[in-house]
């Protein structure tokens, strides 16, 4: 019997191992994929620490994969994939079709989401097996090193701006550079809205305007964040990547009448936001939950289309624990992805 190689947590909080499993064949309505690159997400962190429930030890993450397909389980030939293939997988790693979202079509708030590294064993390995519902096609052209964080990093960017209320030549305020933000100023330059990038540091100024921003405004440089944005007359939408419950709501009086924020940086921290300075200007608050399969394959089609690309490190399957603990000191610049070759 032939193994793969798979980098798994035994218990909540332990180090990464790397351990052989023996080949398995995908069940109906499912494929297995010989996995090329897989990005390291934050969102890794609540599953290798137990901190979300249902998670199964030994635990293998990993939601940003991309490779090729392997094998094809039944019920998938005529669902238009042949072996080699080339596919990504991300968050949405299959839905179940009958809760009252999959029903109207709202896939990504399926009340039983399966997600890669939660619900069942993810791409931090040589292979995996998925529902054929989570595959996203890769466009000629797109490497799997960087079609792997586009299917959470860059989906989650992409779909929280395109289903935003901004329209093209409206002010748009990226809040955070880091491995969504950096995404978030390119996709909303090709989208064609004048982009503000809002970080920490004048240092950055620089790296902002080499990702297309048209304005930077420096977190910490004297000049409230709200006054800076309205000195540009308000953002009609800003998108939060950063992580920080503060940094967020301190966003929310910079944006004009009728503004929009789109919140898609994880934190439990409450914001500090009071309804006044909603309904008076008719502000509106958004949670934005990453995109579905086709979502994937529209994020890469659209980037690779518009030369976009996600800044990574690479390392190999068996440097995991070195990546993973790169990313949680936020040392990584800008997304570490696991290689298999």
């Amino acid at each position: 019997m032939s193994t793969y190689r798979v980098a798994q947590v035994p218990a909540a909080g332990a180090p990464f191992e790397i351990v052989e499993r023996e080949v398995s064949s995908p069940g109906r309505g499912h494929v297995r994929i010989a996995v090329e690159a897989c990005g390291i997400c934050h969102s890794d962190a609540a599953f290798v620490n137990a901190g979300v429930p249902g998670v199964r030890f030994p635990d293998v993450p990993g939601h940003e994969a991309a490779g090729r397909i392997e094998e094809l389980g039944a019920g998938t030939q005529d669902k238009g994939w042949e072996v080699g293939d080339r596919v990504a997988v991300g968050w949405f790693g299959g839905n179940c079709g009958y809760c009252r979202q999959c029903r109207d079509g709202d896939f990504i708030v399926c009340d039983h989401l399966q997600v890669p590294g939660w619900t069942y064993d993810g791409g931090f390995a040589d292979k995996m097996i998925v529902p054929e519902t989570a595959l996203a096609r890769i466009p000629d052209g797109l490497a799997a090193t960087d079609a792997g964080p586009m299917a959470c990093a860059g989906v989650t960017t992409f779909n929280g701006l395109r289903r935003s209320s901004a329209r093209s030549g409206d002010l748009v305020a990226v809040l955070g550079l880091g491995g969504l933000g950096h995404l978030g100023v390119k996709y909303a330059v090709a989208m064609g809205f004048e982009t503000v990038a809002i970080a920490r540091g004048g240092d950055k100024a620089d790296f902002a305007k080499q990702l297309g921003a048209h304005h930077y405004i420096d977190s910490t440089g004297g000049v409230p964040v709200v006054d800076a944005l309205q000195a540009l007359g308000g953002a009609d939408v800003v998108l939060a990547t950063a992580g920080n419950s503060d940094a967020i709501s301190a966003t929310v009086d910079g944006l004009a009448p009728r503004g929009e924020l789109v919140v898609i940086g994880a934190t439990p921290e409450p914001m500090a936001i009071s309804p006044l300075q909603l309904i008076m200007q008719g502000r509106v608050i958004r949670g934005h939950p990453s995109g579905t399969a086709q979502d994937v394959q529209d994020t890469m089609d659209f980037s690779a289309l518009h030369g976009i690309r996600p800044m990574i490190e690479t390392v190999p399957l068996d440097r995991v624990q070195e990546a993973y603990d790169k990313m949680l000191a936020g040392r990584a610049r800008f997304r570490m992805v696991l290689t298999t070759g």
